[in-house]
């Protein structure tokens, strides 16, 4: 049964699906703002918003497909979209797939990564606390500031059996709440400062992958492959891609930055 975090009237408002949407709303406004100050909100970026929703929603779910197929015992289709889970990691490339394809077909040749990236921050921030709410909490720790829940949040917390032992564990989703937190107010100060468009998103990009795969050791999630779990084993090559992008910068000359207005072609 899903956590339910208030009723309206006779229905229950899920926690988790309440965060998620209000991250989405806290995403949406500051991207309308990062767009209106940038003087980037026209009609093609509306297009690549959408491009850029379908590609995450798209991701989100296929991204947690070989796990549904690894653990389900008769895998459906049907299955895999009711169970089959959707991932934030899943959703952000998907996201970034998406828009991509959009700019594509619209011949939009202008980085639009850093228009994006405050919203991404701060609505990732949000959405967390519901999975703070309802998800696994985090290995045990002996640090001060494990973690402990009750009988009842035990169980109603899956995949968790750390939970109803008693013992403090990892807050992880907090400590993914502080990383965007600080990533935001990162975001904000470097803006307007890199040479090249669209490199404040990747570097918020390598950060938080090179965050998500070390607060993968302390989530207890399932270890498929060399200790590994699933969301590190896709993290590395997308950590060495977006590394190996910004050593080039370090070693080669230095790129050639097109005005704004002459970077866009429609």
């Amino acid at each position: 049964m899903r956590p339910v975090l208030f009723h309206v009237g006779s229905v229950g408002v899920p926690t988790h699906a309440f965060f998620v949407a209000l991250g989405l709303l806290t995403a949406g406004a500051v991207f309308l703002a990062e767009a209106r100050r940038r003087g980037r909100l026209d009609e093609a970026m509306g297009w690549i918003v959408a491009g850029a929703l379908l590609g995450g929603a798209i991701g989100a779910r296929l991204s947690t497909l070989w796990g549904y197929v690894d653990t389900a015992a008769h895998p459906t289709l049907t299955g895999a979209v009711a169970d089959g889970g959707k991932s934030i990691l899943g959703g952000l490339s998907g996201a970034y797939v998406g828009a991509l394809v959009a700019k594509r077909i619209l011949g939009y040749r202008r980085s639009t990564g850093d228009v994006f990236v405050p919203a991404v921050a701060l609505g990732m921030a949000v959405g967390r606390v519901g999975c703070f709410l309802t998800e696994q909490i985090g290995t045990p720790t002996s640090m001060p500031w494990g973690v402990h829940v009750s009988p009842e949040a035990a169980a109603r917390i899956p995949h968790c059996p750390w939970c109803a032992s008693g013992v403090a564990m990892h807050p992880s989703m907090l400590y993914e709440i502080a990383f965007h937190l600080v990533a935001f107010a990162v975001v904000l100060r470097l803006r307007g400062r890199l040479s090249v468009e669209g490199d404040v998103f990747k570097l918020y990009l390598l950060g938080y992958a090179v965050f998500r795969f070390w607060v993968e050791f302390v989530r207890g999630g399932d270890q498929v492959v060399a200790g590994l779990t699933r969301p590190q084993l896709f993290l590395i090559p997308s950590t060495i891609v977006l590394a190996a992008y910004f050593g080039r910068r370090l070693v080669g000359p230095p790129p050639v930055v097109s005005p704004p207005t002459a970077a866009v072609e429609r």
